[in-house]
């Protein structure tokens, strides 16, 4: 019998999950500091970027140690773990998988030994486009990929292919062969290096510490470790960092297209994205709401987490006082116990409890980030008039999501998202509420203080800004094996896998 594995989840209900990103990395370069302890301590702050793997390298300078596991970033490490970690040098990962399967394979950092003895680890944040062009090149090359099914080990083998070359020589000729969206931290037994797409969809930045430099996903992370903002990787740079200093490269030229959904949901609210505090953006959102779509109520009260700075923006615009409507529990595991059907109405009673006292007899402003499927507000809505609240008003601090994301985020299918198929009015009646607003698309990109020509809104307009592949050459799956049939055990299907990993770094061991 399945058992309940105790991680934590943010989902406010774990069957209907809303968006996730990719991953979230971090990278640090400081001889005589713990390495290790600071990359774990970036790796935690980045947590909410990804929770189902988490994987730490390190080299001293003579070899390459790679610990990884499944789980959250404090369930793989402690302190027994960390202290074999020893050297001058550290990459490290958060996993949630947006290409290939949440296994202990596909988890990072990604390492491979070039036939010269030369290891090369590897983390990643984002999601490539041209995977299925990559695979085929490490077929030709008859590169084994034993049982890994993600874009990230595709790049880390096409980097150590050419025993003869350096590994800025091996990152020059292979980052202008990726397509999509890709924050990189990869690194050798001396030399970090760290390098983001032309469109620069996802953030990346560099800090300062005492002794050397760290580049993280947020700024918040090098908050965290003490480290001090220096600026934003840009978009098409190649940073290499070493006893030598710190030195930058082009790959390609900048086409900025930053994710706008960054600044709605995935980033951590005390992040800067652009020079742009995300959670004034928030707030700021929320303020646009309430002159977008005003009400007359009692209370508004924002849905935990990210849906609370733009419930705060709507109170202050609004006057009407801001309140907390739910206690939420933070320590609710993931569980395999299934309820019985008396008990499943409970849903996202597990995690959010309503303030009866706060709500019964008012009318309420509620404020949340997005509408995937709906069934999330629609179990809200209930369990507030249940509760006793007169009238529930929804509003998003985000335009329709009607897209999948292609470029690092986990949406559901397009088929699924209850905005692809309903308009407004259709949405509110399938959710039980009053009414229902969406921050326009005008406001939203005029809160983050950007020019919509430097960002992504693929997944509210379909304007993907990065070409798209056949459907059926894209995809989170497209390396998974597929089910056998007859035509799997010709040769020339035989021929195009193959099944044992040329380098297997498993928990603890050295490549």
């Amino acid at each position: 019998m399945a058992r309940g594995d105790g991680r934590l989840t943010t989902e406010l209900d774990p069957d209907s999950p809303g968006p996730r990103d990719a991953c979230g990395v971090v990278g640090i370069w400081a001889p005589g500091e713990e390495v290790s302890k600071l990359t774990y301590f970036g790796l935690y702050a980045l947590q909410h970027r990804g929770q189902e793997a988490a994987g730490i390298a390190v080299s001293d300078g003579a070899r390459t140690v790679v610990y990884k596991d499944l789980g959250l970033v404090a369930q793989v490490f402690d302190e027994s773990t960390l202290a074999p970690l020893q050297g001058h040098l550290a990459i490290g990962h958060a996993r949630y998988s947006t290409t290939g399967a949440p296994t202990w394979e596909n988890s990072q950092p990604t390492i491979r030994s070039t036939s010269t003895g030369t290891a090369i680890a590897l983390a990643h944040n984002g999601n490539l486009v041209n995977t299925a062009d990559l695979l085929k090149e490490v077929d030709h090359l008859g590169i084994d990929m034993g049982t890994t099914t993600s874009d990230t080990h595709l790049i880390t083998a096409l980097l150590a292919a050419r025993p003869d070359e350096s590994v800025a020589s091996a990152a020059e000729r292979v980052l202008p062969q990726l397509r999509g969206a890709f924050c990189l931290v990869f690194m050798d037994e001396h030399t970090l290096y760290a390098a983001r797409d032309p469109q620069g969809v996802h953030p990346l930045v560099l800090g300062r510490l005492a002794s050397g430099w760290a580049v993280a996903s947020e700024t918040a992370a090098l908050d965290t470790i003490g480290a001090t903002f220096v600026r934003e990787v840009e978009p098409g740079e190649l940073l290499t960092i070493d006893e030598h200093g710190l030195r930058s490269t082009r790959f390609a030229n900048p086409e900025p297209k930053g994710c706008l959904f960054e600044y709605v949901y995935l980033a951590r609210p005390d992040t800067k994205l652009a020079g742009r505090n995300v959670y004034a953006t928030r707030v700021e959102v929320g303020r646009t709401l309430a002159r977008e779509f005003p009400v007359e109520a009692d209370l508004v009260i924002g849905v935990p987490e990210s849906g609370i700075p733009a419930a705060i923006g709507y109170a202050e615009e609004s006057g009407i006082p801001y309140g907390q409507g739910f206690t939420k529990n933070q320590y609710v595991g993931r569980t395999f116990i299934q309820p019985s059907q008396s008990l499943r109405q409970l849903g996202i009673r597990l995690k959010l409890n309503p303030l009866v006292e706060q709500i019964k007899g008012k009318r309420l402003v509620i404020v949340d980030d997005t509408i995937v499927r709906g069934n999330t507000q629609r179990a809200l809505v209930r369990m507030l008039r249940e509760a006793g609240a007169v009238e529930v008003h929804i509003r998003i601090s985000a335009p329709p999501v009607k897209w999948p994301c292609f470029y690092g985020i986990d949406f559901a299918t397009r088929a699924e998202l209850i905005a692809g198929s309903l308009d407004t009015d259709g949405i509110r009646a399938q959710i039980g509420a009053d009414s229902l607003g969406y921050v326009s698309m005008e406001g939203l990109v005029r809160a983050t203080e950007q020019p919509a020509s430097r960002l992504c809104m693929a997944c509210f307009d379909g304007n993907y800004p990065i070409e798209l592949p056949a459907s059926d050459l894209i995809g989170k799956h497209l390396m998974e094996p597929q089910p056998q049939s007859a035509a799997s055990h010709s040769p020339t299907a035989q021929s195009t896998r193959t099944t044992e990993a040329s380098t297997q770094v498993r928990e603890g061991t050295t490549a």
